[in-house]
């Protein structure tokens, strides 16, 4: 043997139990019940970083074959030196970027009822074949604490095959098979079209997913796969149905901030997967599926759009679930989180909540994470599962610092009906005590208005607005809102918009949530009878809905009066009819019940009645 050959073969036998000691001392450590930084793992240059692609159980691009989902992997070296350690994982159809064109929305101009004007698809994504990495997110959060990273592209997007369908089966299916891919249960693959495998022998197998928006969204899908391994998900502003997404109660409604989308201007905006499929998807997804389906025209419910509600997939969710929302989120509405808990604090899972007082997005408090990534993930007896299971982040408090309560919604709160009073082309009464012999007011559509504008106005021929006494004291609401309304249109259909207002008006500062706005509601009078099939109205003939606003938990301050506005076409959010449509209210037939910790005694103190 070559004297050199020789002297390196025994410089690595004299590593060798080095290397071994050196591995088995970078192990997780852990403080307070939550995993820490371990300086072993904490160099970004010695972190092994892999693509490869995960064979899935759909073929839902037309090729014949099984799609194959593109995924990459950051984890400590030491694993590459016989360390197992679990995963925190995130999936996103966004990571190969989006078509960023908002002259392609639908044109929002449009009679309520009526067949919508066509809408012209956005210009197609860029492809970029020669992309190494899938994302970044959470690497430097939890690689330096002993996980592995894992991100995919769902898909049609990204290296990812496939179509997106955007609340598809598939998108279910996809992370399921990377978990399953991560427990030695699906192949993984060097190439796209390859047949060299790649196994993941340095995965325990247990697997937590989190992400915000979409990607919050995508932890719940594979979540009610019920997949072996999927440990705990922490979603963050999920949309949990795309129907509650662009529609309320059955009324054609658009997420805030983006007047105009639905749900196959979403597929444009996601599609960034292979153009020789493109072409295939969209015929058979866009123009054909969700054209013949989504119904701008109704806002109907149907099968296809249940198909994209994960409600009724909860009874799958094994994983425990820290969900996470923002009451002044306008864009994934908080329903959409509040529902998903309510369910499955019914069935038995473990759940908690994190909702705080912003905007779209804004995770848990790391250490919060941390400690349900180190039960769930590493088995650490922390306590997490004692903890309180709700935590808000009171006005005006930091995020990183929020509130125990037992529960949400808080368990003192109960309802406490509400009843309207004459004058609300001004300002009328809101009264704990029905009052009799009302009448009738009328409101006329004006959506150049806007509804802040309209609960400003002094007076105003296009709103009604009903107040409470000033209070004495602070109101805490906690729970969802609702309202029965008896109105009669001149017209067979009509917008309906309903905002709970905290009076005298307070404009927000830049980039803070305005706690005027205490929530909203929208609804179509024409789903009255139900979801599925909405009936016309007849003008002038008075009917009755009864429907929720949404879900909130906020504090009104003494000094302030709970507001219930009424208006017709609310400009941010709703289809914009030609004005002039009259809503006749009537106001012994209407009432507001309201979630009040305390209840009537509570709220009967505050206002001096």
């Amino acid at each position: 043997m070559p004297r050199l050959a020789v002297i390196c073969l025994a410089a690595a036998l004299a590593a060798a139990p080095a290397a071994a000691q050196n591995t088995a001392s970078a192990r997780a450590v852990f403080e307070n019940g939550m995993a820490q930084v371990v300086p072993a793992f904490s160099d970004s240059t010695q972190w092994i970083r892999q693509q490869l692609w995960v064979e899935t159980e759909f073929d839902t691009d037309g090729d014949g074959k099984r799609d194959r989902v593109h995924v990459g992997v950051t984890r400590p070296r030491q694993t590459a030196e016989g360390l197992k350690v679990p995963v925190v994982y995130e999936s996103s159809p966004y990571f190969a970027g989006t078509a960023n064109s908002r002259d392609h929305l639908w044109d929002v101009k449009q009679e309520v009822g009526a067949p919508p004007p066509p809408r012209v698809s956005q210009p197609e994504i860029t492809y970029r074949p020669d992309r190494t990495r899938v994302g970044n997110a959470q690497v430097r959060d939890w690689v330096p604490r002993g996980f592995a990273v894992v991100h995919s592209e769902s898909p049609g997007t990204g290296l990812s095959q496939g179509c997106p369908t955007v609340g598809g089966r598939n998108e279910s299916l996809a992370p399921k098979a990377v978990i399953d891919w991560l427990n030695g249960r699906a192949r993984g693959f060097t190439t796209r079209d390859g047949t060299e495998e790649v196994r993941a022998d340095w995965s325990t197998g247990k697997v937590g997913m989190t992400g915000t928006s979409y990607n919050g969204t995508l932890p719940l899908a594979a979540a009610t796969t019920g997949v072996k391994g999927l440990e705990v998900i922490i979603p963050i502003a999920p949309n949990t149905s795309y129907w509650h997404y662009y529609r309320s109660f059955g009324l054609v409604r658009h997420p805030g901030g983006w007047l105009g989308e639905d749900i196959d201007y979403l597929y444009d905006f996601i599609h960034s997967g292979n153009p020789e499929r493109r072409a295939w998807c969209n015929t058979t997804v866009r123009e054909g599926e969700m054209r013949a389906n989504m119904d701008r025209q109704t806002g109907d419910w149907n099968d296809w759009w249940a198909g994209r509600d994960y409600l009724p997939q909860v009874p799958g969710v094994r994983a425990a679930v820290l969900m996470a929302h923002a009451w002044n989120d306008w864009n994934v509405m908080p329903e959409h989180s509040v529902r998903i808990v309510e369910a499955l604090q019914k069935q038995g899972n473990h759940v908690a909540v994190y909702y705080h007082q912003g905007g779209h997005g804004g995770p848990p408090p790391l250490d919060m994470m941390n400690r349900w990534f180190s039960h769930y993930l590493y088995g650490i007896e922390n306590g997490v599962q004692q903890d309180p299971k709700s935590w808000i982040v009171r006005e005006g408090d930091e995020r990183n610092n929020p509130t125990a309560y037992p529960e949400y919604p808080h368990p003192a709160a109960s309802e406490v009906t509400l009843h309207l009073g004459r004058g609300g082309r001004e300002l009328g009464a809101l009264a704990l005590s029905p009052l009799m012999g009302q009448g009738s007011e009328r409101l006329v559509d004006d959506v150049e208005l806007s509804g802040a504008a309209l609960a400003q106005a002094v007076s105003s021929d296009s709103r009604l607005l009903y107040a409470t006494p000033e209070l004495t004291e602070a109101v805490h609401l906690s729970g969802t809102a609702r309202i029965t309304v008896r109105m009669a249109s001149s017209k067979p259909a009509a917008n309906l918009s309903v905002w709970l207002v905290a009076l005298p008006w307070t404009d927000a500062a830049p980039r803070q949530p305005n706690f005027s706005v205490i929530t909203r509601g929208w609804a179509d009078l024409q789903n009255r009878l139900s979801l599925v099939q909405g009936t016309p109205l007849v003008p002038g003939e008075f009917v009755e809905m009864t429907f929720t606003l949404q879900p909130d938990d906020q504090v009104i301050p003494a000094g302030k009066r709970i507001g219930l506005m009424v208006f017709s076409s609310d400009r941010d959010f709703t289809l914009w009819p030609q004005p002039g449509t009259a809503l006749t209210l009537d106001l012994d037939g209407t009432s507001l019940t309201l979630p009040v910790v305390g209840g009537g005694d509570a709220l009967r103190k505050a206002v001096g009645r």
